[in-house]
């Protein structure tokens, strides 16, 4: 490969794969809470399908991404080192994948989970460098520059987590603690704020106007309370008068969000994306973007924030909410476009089937989570998942093995 060529789409087909493989994990899941499958044990392929799908899909495919944008800006770099670390990103997320199946938390899943983190630290350096060589007034550096903070900022959850784990430390405030700590900082920090550079980009690309006061706007809210609404996800944890306040007053502060949001989705009517598929992932990313702040809010609530934490499908339908509907819907949306420029697609069939799944998921998730509040469980709920969770393996599937034939290089 030489000096200035990185194959993107290549990266970026791999880490379909990957979100393939990442389905078919749900998939076990969901049959062994129906069916018997004593050869696996369910909490360490919980750990497996969770680790996997953070570094094998989105970190994969995130970084692919943030390489492109610097090929389209034409900085002059060695590209080799970014092929090389993705390498080394998609080894140590299949060695967490295999390890976690089989041993849990044990020696290797642990060293392959402190592996992609020290491979994490090595892009984050790379990558500042040459982010501080890009002109672009779409302010989408900012946006990527906070998200690299973030992300080396979510490590210590995870190392917190291993050292917890290995030690046999079973204090469920820690544990929980830990676990909630990397997962906000890896989705409202890291994953989102890459989202939103990238879609500022490519509406800067557009040359769309009156969109950087906004964009400023919203980037300064979400840096000013990504730290605070941590907090909101241990309310559990019964924190100081203090840090309640806090908590609250960001979620509140996290309305201001929304409303530059929607202020934003109103500038631009509509009329920027002609795609059908693309239009489609995006109207369904900003809705789910949406639910998630109100939800954020409303779990300020002492009320709500007990059923919201201490009721399994709930937690899980929120997580998906945010990394099927948000991210991974928006990274599908910005694949597509780039592809189209180049008179490719994704596959508008693969599309439909795996939204379709993952929508009706979340609805079932809902219904599940109103059983603690005393409504008439859903009959058969968990076969109902079982079979959603293959459509949505057999939507990501699709997309992954028809893209070769849509695309060779970005």
């Amino acid at each position: 490969m030489g000096k200035n060529l990185f194959n993107s789409t290549r990266w970026i087909q791999i880490a379909l794969i990957n979100f393939s493989v990442v389905a078919l994990a749900g998939i076990t899941l969901r049959y062994k809470i129906n069916f018997p499958l004593p050869f696996f044990n369910q909490k360490n392929v919980l750990h497996a399908h969770s680790h996997f799908a953070f570094t094998g899909w989105v970190t994969l495919v995130l970084i692919a991404l943030l390489v492109n944008y610097l090929q389209q800006q034409k900085i002059k770099t060695n590209y080799n080192k970014y092929h090389w670390l993705l390498l080394a990103n998609c080894i140590v997320a299949y060695g967490m994948l295999i390890s976690f199946t089989v041993e849990g938390y044990a020696f290797y899943s642990i060293l392959f989970s402190t592996l992609s983190i020290f491979i994490s630290y090595f892009f984050i350096f790379y990558y500042w460098q040459d982010l501080s060589k890009v002109k672009d007034n779409s302010y989408a550096p900012t946006w990527f520059k906070a998200a690299l903070i973030l992300w080396a900022f979510s490590s210590l959850g995870a190392f917190s987590l291993a050292f917890l784990m290995a030690n046999h430390i079973n204090v469920q405030e820690l544990y929980f603690g830990s676990i909630y700590f990397f997962l906000h900082f890896q989705y409202n920090g890291w994953f989102l704020f890459v989202c939103f550079g990238l879609f500022f980009s490519f509406l800067a690309q557009k040359k769309i106007a009156l969109l950087d006061s906004i964009n400023k706007k919203i980037f300064l809210m979400m840096a000013i309370t990504v730290v605070p609404t941590y907090f909101l996800s241990i309310l559990w944890l019964k924190l100081p008068f203090s840090l309640y306040v806090i908590a609250g007053f960001s979620g509140i502060l996290q309305m201001f969000v929304l409303f530059y949001f929607i202020k934003l989705l109103i500038l631009l009517k509509g009329n920027i994306i002609q795609n059908f598929t693309s239009k489609y992932l995006l109207i369904l990313a900003s809705t789910a973007f949406i639910i998630k702040i109100i939800l954020q809010l409303l779990s300020a609530i002492p009320y709500l924030s007990n059923y919201a934490f201490s009721y399994r499908p709930i937690v899980i339908g929120y997580l998906h909410l945010s990394f099927l509907g948000i991210i991974s819907f928006f990274i599908l949306a910005y694949i597509n476009e780039v592809l189209i420029a180049q008179g490719r697609r994704l596959s508008k069939t693969g599309v439909l089937i795996f939204t379709s799944g993952v929508i009706l998921q979340e609805i079932v998730l809902m219904i599940q989570g109103l059983e603690a509040m005393e409504f008439k469980p859903l009959p058969y709920a968990n076969l109902i998942l079982f079979f959603l969770a293959i459509v949505i393996g057999i939507g990501i599937s699709y997309i992954a093995l028809t893209m070769d034939k849509l695309s060779t290089r970005l």
